[in-house]
């Protein structure tokens, strides 16, 4: 529309010349001709209206064209109806949709034009909004797809490694490391180490829905790992896992994830290892290298937008790391005791036959209740044992008795 109104300005305005009007709008002369012709029949002049935007223009000039056919209305396809049913039934096609709508209205749309435009409605229909994360408010975690090889220096078999990204989401700021595998020990052990890599923690973690952080995923209430849980209490965070198929939810982590494999992962494709503490000394320095590569579009990088953006926002780290613990449950036996990594464990003689929770850590056994604990004991090692009764202090009040198995 700008170039249409330079048209009218200089014809009317300082009365230039078709051709002259067409060399200083670098446009044909026949089409400097169509714009005059249509401006005259719309009956518009220079300069226009105050309150003539360029919509009412575009309308004014081209309802009077003389080329211009009123559009013949076809049938509209249900579009809505015919997402519903490409969801539905996964071997269904356009093709055979479309061939169901000209049956229907023999003078409806070809079939490159119906596709053309369900997939206009379509894009209409996916808007996405786009997300503004917060200072210091979200941490998101995820294991990358691919792995990295681990050699043993004696010649025995080659293990994989596996690699853990948390990115900030304000400043996108990355952290990445490698763990022998993708069990609850080293997920937990890598949160600890990222807290400890940002000094500080976040208000919220979004991991995916993966087995070690949700054992039951679900859209609306996913039921979170009780060590996974016990670890979000010790640093005071709340864990919200990303919707099940809505990669979009964490889509911080997705590209930071995208990011390692191409520029940690790809980067030491020709290198061999053979400790995971040798892989990770190679991984914290492409780690760093990408924090301090400079954004494309706009000033500073990771590094810079962490320092001012979320590392001010940050909750302080607690005291002490989290002591790393696992949860299970355990029926108690006839002689109240329970059978916990090939040893035995005293609870009070009343819960005999009751499911209790147990508490692990590598150092100490602690038995729940209901939520409540009943009794703790050190952890045995070795060959199967009976601790003594002095270890197990249980909320009663009465003393425990020994088994007469006990050494």
């Amino acid at each position: 529309m700008r170039r249409i109104k330079e048209v009218l300005r200089l014809r009317y305005e300082l009365g230039l010349g078709q051709r002259q009007i067409a060399r200083s709008c670098s446009i044909g002369q026949s089409t400097v001709f169509d714009y005059l012709k249509r401006a005259e029949a719309a009956g518009l002049r220079w300069p226009l209206p105050d309150d003539w935007d360029d919509e009412r223009l575009e309308r004014s000039l081209f309802a009077y064209g003389q080329h211009e056919q009123p559009s013949l209305q076809r049938p509209q396809p249900d579009f809505e109806s015919i997402h519903e049913q490409l969801k539905r039934h996964s071997n269904l096609t356009l093709a055979l949709l479309w061939e169901e709508y000209r049956q229907a209205r023999p003078d409806g749309y070809r079939y490159s034009r119906f596709c053309e435009l369900y997939q206009r409605w379509r894009r209409k229909q996916e808007v996405v909004l786009r997300q503004e994360h917060k200072a210091g408010e979200k941490l998101f975690v995820d294991w990358a797809g691919d792995t990295i090889p681990i050699h043993d220096p004696r010649g025995g078999p080659m293990q994989q490694a596996h690699l853990f990204v948390a990115v900030m989401g304000a400043s996108s700021y990355s952290y990445a490391e490698a763990t022998p595998d993708e069990q609850l020990a080293s997920w937990i052990g890598a949160h600890v180490r990222a807290f400890e890599f940002y000094q500080g923690t976040p208000k919220l973690v979004v991991p995916d829905n993966a087995r070690t952080g949700v054992t039951k995923a679900c859209r609306y209430d996913p039921d979170l790992n009780p060590t996974y849980q016990e670890m979000a209490m010790h640093y005071g965070i709340g864990v919200v896992p990303a919707r099940p198929y809505k990669p979009r939810d964490k889509a911080k982590v997705e590209s930071g994830v995208q990011l390692a494999e191409r520029w940690i992962i790809a980067a030491l494709r020709h290198r061999k290892f053979f400790s995971i503490e040798e892989l990770n000394q190679a991984i914290r320095e492409l780690r760093d290298r990408i924090n301090q590569r400079p954004f494309r579009k706009r000033e500073g990088c990771r590094a810079s937008q962490f320092v001012a953006l979320d590392k001010p926002a940050l909750n302080p780290l607690p005291a002490e790391p989290f002591d790393l613990s696992q949860w299970s449950r355990a029926r108690v036996n006839i002689d109240y005791h329970i059978a916990f990594d090939t040893n035995y464990y005293s609870v009070p003689y009343n819960l005999v036959h009751e499911v209790v929770e147990v508490r692990s850590t590598p150092t100490t056994i602690e038995i729940f209740h209901k939520g409540q604990r009943v009794t703790s004991h050190l952890r045995a090692r070795g060959h199967p044992n009976f601790p003594t009764a002095g270890l197990a202090v249980a909320r009663t009040g009465r003393r425990p008795h020994t088994s007469r198995w006990h050494p």
